[in-house]
């Protein structure tokens, strides 16, 4: 969302800064060009990059600012797009060294066990599944490990090109969970939901649902489902429990200042929703 807005607001004749704490540009692009599938966010970025050059946005990586100092800088209209933080499930024992959020594993800042338990079954909840069950590669999936995967004779020679899916063997045991009744990826792409559900089970993803968090201690993470108590004997919990908008820098009743993206709508977080309103934004500063 912020570069978007950034961009097409240059491209109007405005002279723009960005900020950004990071010291890259792209947000959470950057975890999800790692999720297999998702490989294209790399050449998202690239473009932006490149968009902010031609349009001569003034870039400031690695710069935390405040309210004060946006309003000390004198802008006609300030644009916060910080997008969102990882939400704590209030879980007895969340703090428990075994815990791990979504964006520490994403980033590749934690060392993940063999025995995984994913908390929330949303898009993020399958994509670290996903990521997880995927031994490491650098790059795409080459297009002949992809049709074995998948069953693909390219030559032909069988009936409708179709010969036995073999999949690779999983990088981790894992199990996504999540609080509600219905079957999991429910609410994903009606698109791409199925490939991503295929892929789970292809990868003998356990997917439990209508479950509640008891605790994690030592043991592991303590659920019940239904009348059953169960234990589940993991390395790691990760959590993906949804996401809050992140509006530390927003001014409510300051007159030039706008929310877009992630810290605007938190909820089922959409790449091209983000584009599309920082572009709008920035047509109507």
């Amino acid at each position: 969302a912020g570069l978007s807005c950034a961009t097409v607001a240059a491209e109007r004749g405005h002279a723009v800064t960005l900020f950004d704490q990071a010291g890259e540009i792209g947000g959470q692009f950057n975890m999800a060009k790692v999720v297999p599938g998702k490989e294209e966010f790399h050449n998202t970025i690239r473009y932006f990059s490149k968009k902010l050059e031609s349009t001569g946005v003034t870039m400031k990586l690695n710069t935390r600012v405040e309210i004060a100092d946006l309003e000390a800088a004198g802008f006609d209209e300030i644009v916060i797009a910080t997008g969102v933080v990882p939400r704590t499930p209030g879980i007895p024992g969340v703090d428990h060294p075994k815990v791990l959020s979504y964006v520490d594993v994403l980033r590749g800042n934690a060392q993940v066990g063999e025995k995984v338990a994913v908390i929330g079954a949303g898009g993020i909840g399958f994509d670290v599944s996903e990521f997880l069950a995927e031994h490491p590669r650098e790059g795409e999936q080459p297009l002949p490990e992809w049709m074995k995967e998948w069953g693909v004779d390219m030559a032909g020679d069988t009936p409708g090109g179709l010969v036995k899916a073999a999949p690779e063997k999983p990088a981790r045991q894992i199990t996504l969970l999540q609080r509600k009744p219905t079957p999991l990826g429910k609410d994903l792409g009606k698109t791409s939901g199925w490939v991503h559900r295929a892929t789970l089970k292809s990868r003998n993803v356990e997917m439990l649902k209508n479950c509640s968090y008891e605790k994690i201690d030592d043991a592991g993470l303590h659920i019940k489902m239904g009348e059953e108590s169960r234990v589940l004997d993991v390395d790691n919990v990760i959590l993906c429990a949804g996401q809050e908008s992140l509006r530390e820098l927003y001014k409510e009743d300051g007159k030039n200042f706008h929310l877009i993206g992630g810290a605007h709508l938190a909820a089922e977080l959409d790449a091209k929703r983000a584009i599309k309103q920082g572009a709008e934004v920035a047509a109507k500063l």
